[in-house]
């Protein structure tokens, strides 16, 4: 069975970082593309960055270039995403999701994944 957990969120001041963890099980992260997302009350569910784990290349949104770093660790057959200098705007629920590669995708469209964590709240306030 493919599960997805999300781990790491908490309260973080401006400027500060935080260590999201998306641990997958019931597959192996060598066929599949994870992405996180983020979804803020009454805002639409917003892709933040993706890792193609079958050609290794990443991928980010504009809001979070320079900010947010993922990696990679297939011993524990997980994926981080390091985020660095929050500001408030990146307040939301953190989710990562999982599709099987089997060609091109479009990364920051939620509807191109089949499984989904339940997901991270992110809180970034003085």
């Amino acid at each position: 069975q493919v599960q997805l957990v999300e781990s790491g969120g908490g309260l973080v001041q401006p400027g500060g970082s935080l260590r999201l963890s998306c641990a997958a099980s019931g597959f192996s992260l060598a066929t599949y593309a994870i992405g996180w997302f983020r979804q803020a009350p009454g805002q639409e569910r917003e892709g933040v960055s993706c890792i193609n784990n079958v050609n290794g290349r990443t991928y980010y949104g504009d809001s979070v270039k320079g900010r947010f770093t993922l990696a990679r660790d297939d011993a524990r057959n997980t994926v981080w995403l390091q985020m660095e200098n929050l500001q408030p705007e990146d307040t939301a629920v953190y989710y990562c999701a999982a599709l099987q590669v089997s060609g091109p995708f479009l990364w920051g469209l939620p509807h191109e994944y089949d499984h989904w964590g339940q997901g991270t709240q992110v809180t970034v306030s003085s």
